[in-house]
């Protein structure tokens, strides 16, 4: 066998985001596309806001020598003073841009921490559901996933994960907005968590970090509020990127900011910036640095999403689904009429619906649907999902 076991195995059982999306593009070529409701991937289709436009070209046409060259791995220290500003707005607490580094998206960033602060056999705590590659993203780096439950409603479970604490946890992964469930987790119970962590981590002699994943901070319904980890304990990190407020995925453009009374902070700063350098990212994109520095106050009509969200939920429960409504992000995360997730997304898949089920996220029985797509397709699929429920309860 020419790759290594682990890959192996690790391939077999990888994304099934990405599985339903390839299943996706099959089904498109034989059936046309606009007779398949693809609900699998999260790549946002809202254009970015029409200021990135007018910023890009005017960096792209500027021929000032050295626009593209190498610079501090941490990034260019003005773009990371932009960022400060907007992040101590933000957390409520004053960032300064010795705090920060930009990153390759919020999976860079994710990578560039783990890299940093995991020894072998330690332990980070994943609450399900979770985004499906903080598995891979800790195996990385010689760590452990431990899996703790939401509750009902996918809030934070306090008791459940002061349960799953060892002296070996290293770290607990926040995700609010949540990817796939939408929700967003309170101040109140964000403070609560960062109390704990830090009297266990007494308790232990050691440091339990507070690392909240937020590209979706932006992406909010109903004024809801997105709490701030930096507020929760010193020993917190953000990571994020502009993959969907500023509908730039593919751009790959992210940064992570520590608290600025974080334990060992200059040794931590040092350990991630030379992380950033030998895991092969080097630096962030220079071009997009100069970029999003200038549109800190910008972000993609959020209008479109929340009318989106509403004609979606509307649909869902006029076919029967019990599911939580969203507060953010662009998910739904129905609970499965019958036991078995995977089978009925491919009940789903019979009518022509893609949707990824609920295991890939630690939670099996449900399924995530992605309204980041045409308003058509929404539209046009609310037949199909009553069909779907009729067949499963039949």
């Amino acid at each position: 066998m020419t790759i290594s076991t682990k890959m192996r195995n690790f391939a077999q059982k990888s994304s099934w985001i990405r599985k339903m999306f390839e299943e996706g593009a099959k089904m498109k070529a034989q059936y046309g596309a606009e007779n398949v409701f693809d609900f699998s991937l999260g790549n946002p289709d809202v254009p970015p806001p029409p200021e990135y436009n007018k910023v890009i070209q005017e960096i792209v046409n500027n021929e000032t020598p050295g626009m593209h060259s190498y610079m501090p791995n941490g990034g260019y220290p003005w773009v990371r003073e932009a960022l400060a500003g907007k992040m101590s707005k933000e957390q409520g607490v004053e960032v300064f841009h010795g705090d920060m580094l930009m990153t390759c998206g919020a999976a860079g960033a994710l990578n560039v921490v783990m890299k940093s602060l995991l020894n072998p056999g330690e332990e980070v705590i994943l609450l399900a559901p979770y985004f499906v590659e903080y598995n891979f993203y800790v195996d990385n780096h010689g760590g452990v996933s431990k899996i703790v439950q939401t509750d009902s409603e996918f809030n934070l479970d306090i008791a459940a994960i002061e349960a799953a604490i060892t002296e070996k946890t290293k770290a607990v992964i926040t995700n609010s907005p949540n990817n796939p469930t939408g929700q967003i987790y309170s101040q109140e119970s964000l403070n609560e968590l960062g109390a704990l962590l830090d009297k266990k981590g007494a308790e232990f002699k050691t440091t339990i970090y507070l690392l909240a994943d937020e590209p979706y901070r932006k992406i909010v319904f109903d004024d809801n509020v997105v709490g701030s980890v930096l507020q929760a304990t010193n020993n917190s990190i953000v990571l994020s990127s502009y993959s969907k407020d500023l509908s730039l995925p593919g751009e790959r453009i992210g940064y992570l900011a520590v608290h600025p009374e974080i334990t060992d902070k200059g040794a931590l700063l040092d350990a991630m910036t030379l992380a950033n350098r030998i895991l092969g990212f080097v630096n962030a994109p220079a071009l997009m640095q100069r970029v999003v520095a200038e549109l800190q106050e910008a972000s993609v009509d959020n209008s479109i999403y929340a009318s989106r969200r509403e004609t979606f939920c509307k649909l869902l429960s006029d076919a029967g689904f019990n599911f939580t409504p969203p507060k953010g992000a662009f998910y739904v995360f129905p609970k499965a009429p019958i036991e078995d997730d995977v089978k009925f997304c491919a009940i789903l898949q019979e009518e022509k619906i893609l949707a990824v089920p609920g295991r890939g996220f630690g939670a099996p029985g449900y399924f995530r649907l992605a309204f980041c797509v045409d308003d058509s397709v929404i539209a046009g699929s609310a037949d199909a999902f009553k069909r779907a429920m009729a067949k499963a309860t039949k």
